[in-house]
Order: C-alpha cells, then structure tokens, then sequence
C-alpha cells in the first residue's frame, strides 16, 4: 500500500492475517494488491427496459438495457467542478445501501389483501402479484451487494451497509426473522403453514383481485395479459433460499411496516388473534363484517374479545381454513430491536445499530462510527399511533443536534439514516390519551440539519422511488444531499452503492450507483430457481398496472450521480497513512469473507 512503510506494511499485515484466522501470505497479497476500479455488474455496465412491444396483451416482458454514466451535480456548489479532481482524489468511504426490502409472509391469515377488491389503487400495497417471491429478491440483492464489495470507481473496499426500514411487510415474526437471516447469510425457506403447500389468495378463485399464476383467467390480471405459470406458488414457498450473507457490517432503522400494522394501523388482540389462527378472509366482506366491522361496532376490550372468538370458531361466510403458525405473531416495537441482535457476530454489528442500552432504555434511535471521520445517526421516524408517513420526535431533534456539534466538533462527517423523507416527513398523529411530545416536520428538521457543515447526507426511502435532492444552505455555503433509494418489492428493484471522496481541491464528491439485484434482464419461462423467481418478480412488479413502474427509477439525476459539496471541514486532518490503515482492515474482512465462501 502507497502509503505505508514496508515496516507498518509486514505489521500490519501480520496483525490482520491473525485477527482473521488466514496466512500472512494470503492476507499481504490482498493488501499489496493495488486499487483499481472493480468490474461488478451495477447499472454503470447494464440496465433493465421494458420491451418495446406487449408479449400478450399490455403484458411486456424485459430486456437488457444500455449502462449509465454518472450524471455530475453542482447544485451546492454552483459551478462547475475542477476537473483535476479525477486524478487527485481519494476514497474515504464505501457504503451500501438498501430500503424497503418488504418480505412478505404471503399466507399470513392478517393480511389485508382482500381491501383491493374496495380499491386497487387506494390499496396496491395489500397483494402484489410477486408477493411470494420477496425472499428470493432479497437474497439476490444481498449477492449484488456482496459481488459489488470492492468500488466500481475506485476499488476501494466496501465499509459497512444500511437499510433505511421497512424490512418486513405486515410486522410478522417470520417476516422479520427471514429478512435478518438472509442479511446474515442463512437459508430460508419462505413458507408458514403446511409444508410445500400455498394457502392464500393467488389459489382461491373466489379472490379475484388476486394474480392467479396457475389460470389468470380467474381474475383481472388476465385480460391484462399476465401469464399463466402453473406451479410457480408451490415452488417459491418451497424452495430454500441460500443468500452469501453481507460482507460488511449492517446497520438497520424502523420503517413504518416495521413499527404498525400495514405500516398504517395500531395493533390490538383481534389482530394478534387473526394472525396466528386458523381462519384467513379471501375476501373484502369477509374482511370486512369479521373484522373491521365488528372492531368499528363494539371497540370496547370485550366486544373485540367476543367478536376474535367468533371470527375464529364461528361459521362465518368467506373465511377460508388454513393451518395455524405461531411464527405468525405479530412483532412489538421492542421485538423489532430484540431481533437485530439474533444475529452474527460476523459481519456484525451485534444489534445492527440498536444496542444494549436501546432495549433497556426503550430508545429506537442510535449512532455509529464508520472509521474515524464518519459517524451515522439512525432515527425512528415511524408515528406509532397511526399513518405511513412521519416525524422527528422532539427527544431525537434534540439528541441529533447535540451529537452533531459533537461530530462537528470531531472533525466527523455525517449522515442521517431515517425511513421517511422530505416529502414524507408530516405526520402530525397523536395519542388522544396521552402523553405525547411535540413532532418535527420536513422544514424545521432540515433547517436544523442545514446549520452543521458536516451533515453531508441524508439517506432514506419510503417512497420506493430513486429521489436525489439538494438541500442548500441559504448563504449560498452549500449544504447537504438527501438520497432516497427506492425498494425491493416495486418495480425496478433497485438500491444503491454510495461513495464518499476527498477531491483535495476543496470539495468532496458523493457518488451513487444505482443497483439492481443478480438475476436475468428476462426471465425464461419454467425457470423456478432462486435465481429465476427473482427475475421474474422484477418482470411482474414492471407490469404493475395500477401504478406506474417506470417512473419509480428516477430521473438519471436521481441514479448514477456525482453529488459535489464544499467540504465539510479541513480533510487534510484525514491523513494518508492512517486512511490507508483503515481501507487495509476494510479490505482484510473481505478476505475472510471470500476464504469463507470458498
């Protein structure tokens, strides 16, 4: 390494090579071994379209699509950026990011598929046609991020990742558990219930505001155009599902669908019931007149109790029988953060951002150093009394702007980690019983942000769409970038890489390289391996004719982009050597990573 004597080289070397269990030999070629832009499949070299022509129908297939370049932005800076940046910069940090992954328990009996029947729109979240297969795309996102560890700008070694919330569908224990082991690495088999067989909507022909792959001819998808795919339901919940595991440290935040119910509604006893029991709605009256209905007529705790036990052991019109699981209960705030830390030590971190003072204190909000000079701030945007959207409560306003001037004060970039976003961030619900503190909104909190010059980025989602947009400061002395990835459940599918460089002229460039999860641009038909059910759930989600796909990639100003800001404090305080240690111990757990693959 350039930087390092051959003294500190051997050293460190040696002190890798043992911390990680592998040779010397293996671990000083690793680290010898120069950066260089790594060749990895991102949408620099590669990208999805739609056909140009309907297969059947408005039904298109995909196709693989030209790469894009980064499209540079000057809007904090404004002008344009010396061009002798290319040469002269440097890598101070890697990172990855992912977003509403959304897996989905597809047999759930509390799921709320059957409200698409009162308005496909209103409710085009309660039942996707590739709600069986979120597993899958899950596991081949972990493997993109996992082929992309090492920059395709720079080479340099990815540092940690982050998922910016929403990581479970309908706040289901099994939801929850196959999301983190798929982080960690594990198999999983995506199914509750009875053993290779699919009980739900997408086989009752009497729910037909469902995709039936076995005979669309039952429902509103095959006038469309959606194909007919027998078996697919069987093999998607039957199917182990092997992921690499991430190669770095992951962090995790709350998003709304991990923290209420359909990221919109409280939880209570009648819900918790349904959940686990053996009775499941396949359709809106069933739903409706069993459950709602009789929550809306008598609220009361006995009335809700009376009407659970009905719904369960009554003969009620429309309720299907499926098999029980208790892997179907609903999780608590609290169980949100228990889970992170049933969880691999390796890649870590142990809680992934919550620690042990989190469940003590009750507190879902946390910060964490990535090396020396970047610290993030995970909060908890969710409203825990009811609504998608958000706020920053009052306690983490004032906790993020105390440890901001700290980071300031450190010399410590930063970047805040939250699920909502600018345009989301009004949720103003509060507990008509108490007691409640004030909430943020989107002005005040980035007002607040826009008074500390290390706040280089804010980094979210929610909306399930490739957003970039600039925040600057008043004084024309820049500001910060708020970057909102889009999700693994819609159309594209997509998440993203970030890189922060040093351009030693003053500036610091935030690259961000749009991602798409490994599998083929068109899925063959009959190919129901891993592999091939995520493809074809990209394929599906594209044809989503409810809402509109192709507007969910963003503009090429919200992709693939060179974000440009003022520096965000002398970076001459960074020096070589000691960067250069920091990029070898990033590089060393790679190593290990692939020895372990191997």
């Amino acid at each position: 390494m350039a930087h390092f004597s051959r003294r500190r080289f051997l050293g460190v070397s040696a002190g890798l090579a043992a911390t990680w269990g592998l040779s010397p030999q293996l671990m000083g070629r690793a680290l010898a071994a120069p950066e260089t832009p790594a060749d990895v499949p991102t949408t620099l070299l590669q990208t999805f379209r739609q056909s140009s022509t309907p297969v059947t129908g408005q039904y298109r297939t995909l196709l693989a699509g030209p790469g894009e370049t980064y499209t540079p932005r000057y809007d904090l800076i404004g002008k344009k950026a010396n061009n002798a940046r290319v040469n002269q910069r440097r890598s101070l940090a890697y990172l990855g990011h992912m977003s509403d992954i959304h897996i989905i328990d597809p047999q759930s009996p509390a799921r709320l598929e059957p409200m698409q029947q009162m308005s496909p729109t209103l409710w085009q979240g309660a039942a996707r046609p590739q709600d069986t297969m979120t597993v899958q795309v899950q596991a081949q996102m972990v493997a993109a991020m996992a082929a992309a560890r090492y920059s395709p700008l720079t080479g340099s070694p990815m540092a940690a990742m982050f998922n910016t919330g929403d990581s479970a569908d309908m706040i289901s224990q099994a939801e929850l558990r196959w999301y983190v082991d798929i982080m960690d690495g594990k198999s999983v088999v995506p199914n509750t219930g009875i053993e290779g067989q699919y009980d739900g909507p997408q086989a009752w022909p009497e729910a037909d505001y469902a995709y039936h792959p076995d005979d669309p001819s039952l429902d509103r998808f095959g006038p469309y155009g959606f194909p007919s795919i027998p078996g697919v339901l069987k093999a998607a919940i039957s199917q182990s599902v092997e992921s690499p595991g991430m190669p770095v440290p992951w962090y995790a935040v709350y998003g709304n669908h991990d923290a209420i119910y359909y990221g919109t509604f409280p939880i209570d006893a009648a819900l918790q019931s349904l959940a686990v029991g053996e009775r499941k709605p396949a359709v809106l009256e069933a739903l409706a007149s069993n459950y709602f209905g009789g929550w809306a007529s008598d609220p009361t705790v006995l009335g809700r109790l009376q009407h659970m036990i009905t719904t369960q052991f009554g003969n009620q019109p429309d309720m299907r029988s499926v098999a029980s699981d208790p892997e179907r209960e609903l999780f608590s705030q609290m169980g949100f953060m228990e889970a992170h830390f049933a969880t691999e030590t390796n890649p870590g971190p142990v809680g992934h951002g919550f620690t042990r003072e989190n469940l003590e204190s009750g507190k879902t909000y946390w910060q964490a150093d990535v090396g020396s000079h970047l610290r993030l701030f995970g909060l908890d945007t969710c409203n825990q009394v009811t609504g998608a959207d958000g706020a920053v409560p009052q306690d983490q306003f004032e906790w993020l702007q105390d440890e901001l001037a700290k980071a300031r004060d450190l010399n410590k970039m930063a970047i805040v980690l939250s699920h909502h976003n600018s345009f989301t961030l009004e949720n103003g619900a509060e507990s008509v019983t108490g007691p409640n503190q004030p909430l943020i909104h989107a002005e005040q909190f980035i007002d607040m942000l826009l008074q500390f010059p290390n706040m280089i980025a804010w980094c979210n989602g929610h909306t399930h769409i490739n957003t970039i947009n600039a925040h600057p400061r008043s004084d024309g002395t820049g500001g910060f970038w708020e970057i909102t990835t889009a999700s693994c459940i819609d159309f594209p599918q997509q998440q993203q890489l970030v890189e922060i460089l040093d351009n030693k002229d003053g500036t610091i460039s935030i690259f961000t390289t749009v991602l798409d999860h490994l599998s083929a641009a068109d899925w063959s038909a009959g190919d129901f391996s891993q592999q091939g059910l995520a493809s074809l759930s990209r394929q599906l989600s594209a044809n989503d004719w409810v809402a509109s796909p192709l507007k969910r990639l963003g503009s090429p100003l919200d992709r693939n982009t060179e974000l440009l800001l003022p520096a965000p404090f002398d970076l001459s305080v960074i020096n070589d050597a000691d960067l250069a240690t920091e990029i070898a111990v990033r590089k060393a757990r790679i190593v290990a990573y692939e020895e372990a693959q191997k």
